[in-house]
């Protein structure tokens, strides 16, 4: 009997019976003895199946290997609509011939015996279906890589092999139309297949030094094909997931490596040219082309007044956001804005001896807060915690053991040989975003002092010295000649007769209109949002204010009206209300002009950080 016999299966169903009634009754005479019989005939039938599906499939590759000799190719160079015809369409007469026996093996796959022979039917598909695609798949995809660049062979490939998987997938289910839910079945198929691809690309990987280049990779695997093409068709595209996932694994770590090479040489290790700390000029030369230009030129040109590390920064930040995990992005992103950090401070330090102190803090704030804000879409903690190994103990402990203090045995106690060697672990957590603050902040602070000593140095020179001789005199002095010249009254001090006071109202009344409007202009230079400039010119005017009503005070209680007359101080409100004009001084078309650029500025930025 074979297994084409009408009989056979009959048969194969009516041994099953017998096997589990002899099981099922072990008390009848010599019912071991069946049992062993009719496993062994059970054997011999599985067997014979086995070699029938070889049969079959061996005649099904022969034919088509036949075809594809007569018709003069070979089956790396055989065309697709060949290939599609030949290969599958023969073989889905084959499926057909063996379907009778195939769908019983599988619906009796619970038993271990039967499970056995269906595995060893896939695995024998699985062999005859490589032994006939494998050469197609590997021509296919050496064409791709001569002719394409990494990203669209990446393309291709994928697209190509999702293609092959899907086809491979419908003709399993022609065979064993119950497996199609376990994608292992075919895994001896698809896994060589999809490793082609991985064979392929893995070389261009390493060796790809572009940081964008290989965000593009990232986006094409993760976002179009496992994220779009793949959810599409779950089934019959499930085998190629392990390997697209390794491939995605091996670009994030050539990523993670090229972008930590960038942060060192392009950020850290920057070497500024002198066009880089050409400030004022480069924001002057800046403000006066950007009325002739379209919106997205301003926008351009406003990255071109940037200190090159800060829109390294952004930029290199902007495309990791979404292609790393969030763990390797913070910490590259705590790193990248550490760095940046200390470039900008540094290059403001030349830009201070270069220009002016002036100069070297406004362009530190206008960075920092360029820093600041456009990091806050991130949604990231930027602290790290960094662990060490500390072994400054174990000298004090060798030490110990040398003077016979301690034993170099003695396994017990705190200081034998294992915890002297036993490093300690130091913790200490850095957040990148904080130590931006805090250098923004002290670098406002260290500006606003600067220009009030700018406005009102003679008057806080004058309190000050105010201050030290009513101190004098209020103290139980020794020095009685001492005593008599502090005990004279204040104007009639060297340093406070009203023509001194006057002189000094004068100096700080010029430096109001002349020092103060150049001190406007730069920060509007630098720092074209006018509310950021409101912000940071008010502690400069409630200063300017306050020494000026300290001034007052003391001529109120020291001085007559005749001497007051004399001196001519401003009073608070005129004082208030033009410091009040220093805010809006400009027309309504260079606010305008101002906002524009800001916008423009926000919307580029969007577009590269993908916010």
């Amino acid at each position: 009997m074979n297994v084409g016999n009408a009989n056979f299966l009959p048969l194969l169903k009516r041994l099953d019976e017998c096997i589990s009634y002899v099981m099922s009754n072990p008390q009848y005479a010599e019912s071991s003895i069946y049992l062993l019989k009719f496993r062994q005939l059970q054997s011999r039938a599985l067997g014979m199946i086995r070699s029938h599906v070889l049969s079959v499939l061996k005649r099904a590759s022969s034919q088509v290997q036949a075809t594809i000799r007569s018709s003069g190719g070979s089956k790396a160079s055989v065309s697709e609509g060949v290939e599609a015809s030949v290969i599958y369409v023969r073989f889905k007469a084959a499926a057909s011939e063996l379907k009778p026996v195939l769908e019983e093996i599988e619906s009796r796959s619970s038993r271990k015996e039967y499970a056995q022979v269906l595995a060893e039917c896939h695995k024998l598909y699985c062999e005859q279906r490589l032994s006939l695609v494998k050469g197609i798949v590997h021509q296919r995809i050496s064409e791709f890589s001569k002719r394409e660049a990494l990203p669209s062979l990446t393309r291709s490939g994928c697209a190509y092999l999702m293609q092959v998987c899907q086809l491979e997938h419908q003709l399993f289910g022609h065979f064993f139309p119950s497996s199609l839910e376990d994608i292992s079945s075919l895994a001896p198929l698809i896994d060589p297949l999809s490793t082609y691809l991985y064979d392929t690309l893995r070389p261009k990987l390493i060796h790809e030094t572009n940081v964008d280049l290989l965000c593009e990779l990232v986006h094409i695997l993760k976002v179009e094909v496992l994220g779009e093409q793949l959810s599409r068709q779950t089934e019959s595209l499930a085998g190629l997931c392990p390997t697209l996932q390794r491939i995605l694994a091996d670009i994030h770590e050539r990523l993670t490596f090229r972008a930590r090479t960038h942060i060192r040489d392009e950020i850290a290790n920057y070497i500024p040219f002198d066009e880089d700390l050409d400030y004022p000029a480069k924001l002057e030369q800046s403000a006066e082309t950007k009325s002739e230009t379209t919106t997205d030129d301003e926008s351009s040109d406003v990255f071109k007044t940037w200190y090159p590390p800060l829109e390294k920064t952004l930029s290199c930040l902007s495309k990791l956001y979404h292609c790393l995990e969030p763990g390797v992005f913070t910490g590259l992103a705590q790193e990248a804005v550490e760095v940046c950090s200390d470039s900008i401070q540094k290059a403001s330090k030349l830009i201070a001896k270069r220009s002016s102190p002036m100069d070297g803090q406004l362009f530190l704030i206008k960075h920092l807060l360029i820093l600041r804000e456009q990091i806050a879409p991130f949604d990231i903690e930027f602290s790290v915690t960094h662990k060490e190994l500390d072994f400054s103990h174990l000298l004090e402990h060798l030490r110990r053991i040398l003077r016979g203090q301690a034993s170099l045995f003695d396994w017990s106690r705190s200081t034998s040989l294992a915890r002297t060697l036993s490093p300690r672990v130091l913790e200490s957590q850095i957040d990148a975003k904080k130590e931006l603050e805090k250098s923004l902040k002290s670098t406002c602070e260290e500006f606003i002092m600067a220009v009030t000593k700018l406005v009102v140095d003679p008057m806080l020179s004058f309190v000050t010295k105010v201050t030290a001789v009513k101190v004098a005199l209020s103290s139980n002095s020794q020095n009685q000649k001492v005593e008599s010249v502090m005990a004279r009254p204040l104007k009639d001090q060297a340093f406070a007769t009203p023509e001194k006071v006057a002189e000094l109202v004068q100096k700080v009344n010029l430096a109001i209109q002349q020092e103060l409007p150049v001190v406007m202009a730069k920060m509007k230079l630098y720092l074209q949002n006018p509310s950021t400039r409101t912000i940071l010119f008010r502690p400069i005017k409630t200063n300017i204010a306050e020494a000026h009503a300290q001034v007052q005070s003391i001529l109120k209680a020291e001085y007559s009206p005749e001497e007051q007359n004399i001196i001519n101080m401003v009073s608070i409100p005129d004082l208030q209300a033009q410091l009040d004009n220093f805010l809006c001084c400009r027309s309504v078309e260079k606010n305008l002009s101002t906002s524009n650029l800001i916008m423009g500025t926000e919307k580029v930025f969007c577009h590269i950080g993908q916010f």
